[in-house]
């Protein structure tokens, strides 16, 4: 017979008890350990994962009420709450039994017992424990997939070919089991790709778990990712499991992996590199089966040419690298999303709101979108809150006064920076062909043959 992988706490102070549980366990279970110090009970369960306790319920000579086993059975359900606890006594008092499963025990053996029926209340108990842990996980699990996945699943609109090409890359790689790198700029949907890629994978009836690494308190690191025991750090008042943990089956997805330290960025390679975790304050490690999807906005290349990123790491996650083009490199999608999200907030605020005005679509297409998809989706639902007409017009558009001089800045390029100044000079014309020309110091025709030039 296989023994069966669980570990069984025997707390005894008879020292052949001890003995004769453990010979007649040990056949079935692949550890067993034992104590005849009831205080040591503790200790046992925060250095590792306890299914079932079999506790004497007498310690003290001359003392047989159960009131010791009773305290220590409390002791046992405020550590670790789903151990299953089965007590032994020599004297098989039935209101002792009921006041004990009030309590939080499972079953009552009494001594002596028969192999047999031991081997059957223990490995009962072993079950109950796994279900236990398991409805456990589930809730966190659940809890976690409903926090992310709140918020109804976006569509990837686009026609453009930048947008196109990236949409056919995710959905080639999907269904593999390959570590994806998604690039680009706050805003362009780097979330709404990885989760698209988790959906059309087959982990898709399996979390998926985000992680905002640029949010997360270096502190916090490993305990929210890996998890920690009980009395691992201050506060740490039960065993919790860690994201990694939580993601089994199915995604993890670590935003802004750009924002990680090099000293956290060399344990998150071990766990990538190994597919193992191990709970801060524990010694085993556990093996994890997640496909691991990362995130940044971060020029994260030259951060490896600069070493504040490590090669090491960037190799292991990014076996197809994904770019999603920024907004202004996909003029053709703006209008699409607009209208995409004006659909969207009509409903949201029970608006009927037609389209948008030639003014205010020139102006949305003319817009340098520093913000993205992001920046239109709350552009639109402005105008969409502030209009009083049936049509969105420019007025109702409000655009970030942050201008384009910033880029500028760091753009010597003459073409790309005669482009700038043409946008800029529409934005603040809001579309007017001649007074932007006369503000750039052109003729309307010299303005024209530029703004064709450009492809504006």
């Amino acid at each position: 017979m296989r023994k069966k992988d669980a570990t069984i706490l025997i707390v005894d102070d008879d020292d052949d008890i001890l003995f004769s549980a453990r010979i007649s366990l040990k056949k079935y279970f692949n550890q067993i350990i034992t104590t005849n110090n009831p205080k040591k009970i503790g200790n046992h369960l925060t250095e590792t994962t306890i299914d079932v306790v079999l506790l004497d319920m007498n310690y003290r000579i001359g003392f047989e009420d159960g009131k010791e086993g009773l305290y220590w059975l409390k002791h046992i359900k405020e550590i670790s709450p789903e151990t299953t606890v089965i007590l032994m006594t020599a004297f098989g008092s039935v209101n002792l039994a009921v006041d004990a499963i009030k309590k939080g025990a499972t079953d009552f053996v009494l001594k002596p017992w028969k192999t047999e029926k031991l081997y059957s209340v223990v490995n009962a108990g072993v079950e109950l424990a796994r279900s236990k842990r398991k409805n456990t996980q589930l809730e966190t699990v659940q809890k976690q997939s409903d926090k992310d996945f709140h918020k109804q699943t976006e569509h990837i609109i686009g026609k453009s070919l930048a947008m196109q090409s990236a949409v056919n890359l995710a959905h080639k790689v999907a269904p593999t089991e390959a570590n994806i790198l998604i690039l680009g700029e706050n805003g362009t949907g780097k979330y709404v790709f990885a989760k698209e890629i988790h959906l059309q994978s087959e982990r898709k009836n399996h979390p998926f778990i985000h992680v905002d690494l640029g949010s997360l308190n270096e502190n916090l690191f490993e305990s929210e990712l890996f998890g920690y025991v009980k009395g691992a750090f201050t506060g740490a008042h039960k065993d919790t499991i860690g994201r990694f943990e939580l993601a089994k089956g199915g995604t993890i997805f670590l935003d802004e992996i750009g924002n990680l330290p090099l000293h956290l960025q060399s344990k998150l390679l071990t766990v990538v590199q190994n597919r193992k975790v191990t709970r801060l304050g524990e010694g085993t490690e556990r093996t994890i089966d997640v496909r691991i999807i990362c995130a940044t906005n971060a020029p994260i290349h030259k951060m490896v040419e600069e070493d504040t990123f490590r090669q090491d790491l960037l190799f292991r996650i990014n076996t197809i690298e994904l770019v999603l083009p920024p907004l202004r490199d996909r003029k053709e999608d703006i209008l699409l999303l607009a209208s995409h999200f004006l659909i969207k907030l009509n409903q949201k605020y029970r608006k009927n709101i037609e389209g948008f005005s030639k003014q205010a679509i020139t102006a949305l297409k003319e817009y340098h979108w520093p913000g993205n998809i992001r920046e239109i989706e709350h552009i639109v639902e402005r105008a969409v809150i502030i209009t009083d007409s049936n049509l969105i017009d420019t007025i109702d558009l409000h655009f970030s006064t942050k201008k384009i001089d910033s880029s500028l800045t760091d753009n010597l390029n003459l073409e790309e920076t005669e482009k700038l100044l043409i946008q800029q000079a529409l934005h603040k014309h809001q579309g007017n062909i001649s007074r932007a020309a006369k503000d750039l110091g052109l003729t309307r025709a010299a303005l024209y043959r530029r703004l064709e030039k450009h492809n504006l």
